[in-house]
């Protein structure tokens, strides 16, 4: 599979639709109408990095709530895999299972260290399924929740008021 060109600030969201827990299919547009979404790949489930980025997110998901956003995990783990590794570290967000990488295709999202492993890069789509950044970075896991939490925060401090009914 060729790598496509990473997606950056300003382009739209993919229109991909990947499996869930339960086995029930996400669509990300579906999600991204309703909150900004925090899209975030990663190589594998358990392994030492990817803990520690999910952990980040986990102890940061209220805040992530808290400023209208949704959380989304996806690698080429299976559904089972997914569960297993939520339920192992508690993990209140949505993990998607991209096994034949369409996901990773569409996002641009390639290998890293000499293409040896899937590549870690964090996304975040506004509520018009734009995308406002992407951060790409193997080892500097604490940085991808940082800087989505801040941009996350920033959007909610720009939104327009929630209409009342």
């Amino acid at each position: 599979m060729a790598r496509t060109k990473l997606l950056q600030q300003g382009d739209a969201l993919p229109d991909v639709t990947l499996m869930g827990a339960g086995n029930q299919p996400v669509r990300l547009k579906d999600l991204a109408g309703r909150k900004v979404l925090v899209v975030y790949f990663y190589p594998r489930d358990d392994s030492p990095g990817c803990t520690v980025q999910a952990c980040g997110l986990r102890d940061q998901y209220e805040d992530f709530v808290a400023a209208g956003a949704e959380v989304v995990g996806i690698s080429s783990d299976s559904v089972a895999s997914h569960q297993g590794f939520a339920a192992k570290h508690r993990l209140p967000f949505i993990l998607l299972s991209d096994e034949k990488g369409e996901a990773r295709e569409a996002f641009g999202v390639g290998g890293s260290f000499l293409g040896l492993l899937p590549g870690r890069v964090t996304f975040v789509v506004d509520r018009q399924g734009i995308i406002r950044d992407s951060f790409e970075s193997q080892i500097r896991v604490g940085e991808h929740v940082r800087r989505s939490l801040e941009l996350v925060r920033s959007l909610a401090s720009h939104a327009p008021p929630a209409s009342r009914t």
